[in-house]
C-alpha cells in the first residue's frame, strides 16, 4: 500500500475516534487538588496537577524518580524535586533571546548522564555582536552541568554560521533526541524562509544529527557536499517540534506544524526530502496554494498529516508499566486542538489513533515517567498534569 493510501486511511480511523470523543465528553476543566477523569477506550485515566505556578514551560526530563528538569520558554530551567518548583531557577544558563516563538526550548540528558551529568539544551541565540535593533537569531544546541543549582561548563555543540541568522520570531523547532548509539539528534524549523528548507547549504528546515561532544559523524548523508552543513540528516522539514524514537525498531520519528492544514508525522531516514515546501497537504494561512503538489519524484510523504492542522508538537513512545495496553504506542501533542493523542504504530504505518485529551491546555511536551504515569507540558495554563490509571 502506498503512503498516500496509509495516511489517507490513518485519517479516516480518526474521524471515527473523534466521534467517539465527542460522545463521550472529552473536554474538562483541571485545577489544582481537583482530579478529572478522562474515559478512554481502554482505561479510566485520572488527570492531577503535578506542577503549577510555570510561565510558558516548554519541555520536561526527568532525571530520575523525584527529580525533573523543566524549561521556561523566557529562559529558566528549573529543578524540580518530589513535583514542587523550586525557588530559584538554575543560575548561569545561557541567555535566550526571547521573541515570537524563540527562547529556551528543549532539555535533554546524556544517553550516559549518571556516569556524565551532561545537560542538553535547544535555545533560540541571538547573533554575536549585533547591534541593538539587530534581532538576527537562530537555534544553538549547547550542553553543561548543573551543580549547586548553577549551571557550569558549557559547551557551544552546534550554532549556525553567523550569515544564516535569521531577523525571524518563528520556527526555531526544537527538539533533541539521542538514538541506541549516543548519536544527538536535533531539529530546526526553517525560520520562516520556506524555500531555505530545501537548500542544505543553509541550517534551517531541517534534521541534524551529531555526536554528542558536537563532533560530525563520517557517515552523515552530505558530509562531502561542497557547502552543505555536515550535521544535516533530513531536509525538507517545516517546523519540526517532536522527535521520538521507536523502543523496539530504534527508528526515528519526527513530527513537524504545516501551515493551515498538513501537520505531519515523518519516518526520518538519512538523506530524504521530506518536501516542504514543494510539496504539502496544507494551504497558506492566507487561503493561497503553497504548493499545486502534494506528491513529487524524490520527495517523502508523511506517515500520517493532519488536516485541518492540530498544531502537532511533541511526541513519545509509551514505555512505562502503569498502562501496560499503551507500551510501545505513540503520544502525540497538540496545541492548537489542545489534545493528547495515542496512535498505533505498526512498522510504517498508523494502525489507529485516539484522542486521550481535550481541552485542559495547550499540550507543548508529554513523556513517559519514570514511575510509568504519563506527563503533559500545557501551556495556558501554564503546567503539568499527570495521567495515571484510576482505580
Amino acid at each position: 500500500m502506498q503512503k498516500s493510501n496509509r495516511a489517507l486511511l490513518a485519517r479516516i480511523s480518526l474521524l471515527i475516534i473523534v466521534a467517539f470523543a465527542s460522545a463521550i465528553g472529552l473536554g474538562k476543566t483541571l485545577a489544582p487538588g481537583s482530579p478529572v477523569t478522562l474515559d478512554t477506550l481502554d482505561y479510566r485515566v485520572e488527570a492531577t496537577v503535578w506542577l503549577d505556578q510555570l510561565k510558558y514551560p516548554w519541555a520536561l526530563e526527568f532525571i530520575d524518580r523525584d527529580t525533573a528538569l523543566v524549561s521556561e520558554i523566557g529562559g529558566n530551567l528549573l529543578l524540580v524535586k518530589n513535583g514542587k518548583k523550586p525557588d530559584q531557577p538554575v543560575a548561569g544558563t545561557p541567555a535566550v533571546f526571547r521573541s515570537g516563538q524563540g527562547g529556551l526550548m528543549d532539555v535533554a540528558l546524556d544517553p550516559a548522564f549518571d556516569r556524565n551529568g551532561w545537560v542538553y539544551l535547544a535555545y533560540s541565540h541571538r547573533l554575536e555582536g549585533a547591534k541593538s535593533g539587530d534581532n538576527r537569531a537562530m537555534t544553538r544546541i549547547v550542553r553543561g552541568h548543573i551543580r549547586d543549582n548553577t549551571w557550569v561548563d558549557q559547551e557551544v555543540l552546534f550554532e549556525a554560521r553567523p550569515e544564516h541568522y535569521l531577523d525571524s520570531g518563528i520556527h526555531f523547532g526544537s527538539r533533541i533526541q539521542f538514538d541506541r548509539d549516543g548519536l544527538l539528534y536535533f531539529s530546526i524549523g526553517e525560520r520562516g524562509r520556506a524555500q531555505q528548507a530545501q537548500d542544505i547549504t543553509r541550517p534551517n528546515g531541517k534534521i541534524h544529527r551529531i555526536h554528542a561532544d558536537g563532533s560530525i559523524p563520517k557517515d552523515n548523508p552530505f558530509v562531502d557536499s561542497p557547502g552543505a552543513y555536515p550535521s544535516i540528516f533530513s531536509y525538507g522539514n517545516r517546523n519540526p517540534q517532536g522527535l521520538a524514537l521507536h523502543p523496539v525498531t530504534g527508528a526515528l520519528w519526527e513530527a513537524e506544524h504545516g501551515p493551515r492544514g498538513g501537520d505531519e508525522l515523518n519516518l526520518i531516514e538519512a538523506g530524504r526530502n521530506y518536501g516542504w515546501p514543494a510539496i504539502t497537504y496544507g494551504i497558506d494561512y492566507s487561503g493561497k496554494p503553497v504548493s499545486e503538489f502534494v506528491s513529487l519524484p524524490g520527495m517523502e510523504q508523511p506517515v500520517l498529516y493532519w488536516r485541518p492542522s492540530i498544531a502537532t508538537c511533541a511526541i513519545d513512545f509509551y514505555t512505562g508499566s502503569l498502562f501496560p495496553k499503551w507500551r510501545n504506542r505513540l503520544l502525540v501533542s497538540a496545541l492548537g486542538f489542545q489534545e493528547l493523542r495515542l496512535l498505533t504504530i505498526d512498522r510504517d504505518r498508523v494502525l489507529h489513533q485516539e484522542i486521550l485529551m481535550k481541552d485542559l491546555g495547550r499540550v507543548r511536551d508529554v513523556k513517559t515517567g519514570p514511575d510509568g504515569a504519563i506527563y503533559a507540558v500545557l501551556n495556558a495554563p501554564d503546567s503539568i498534569i499527570r495521567l495515571t490509571p484510576r482505580e
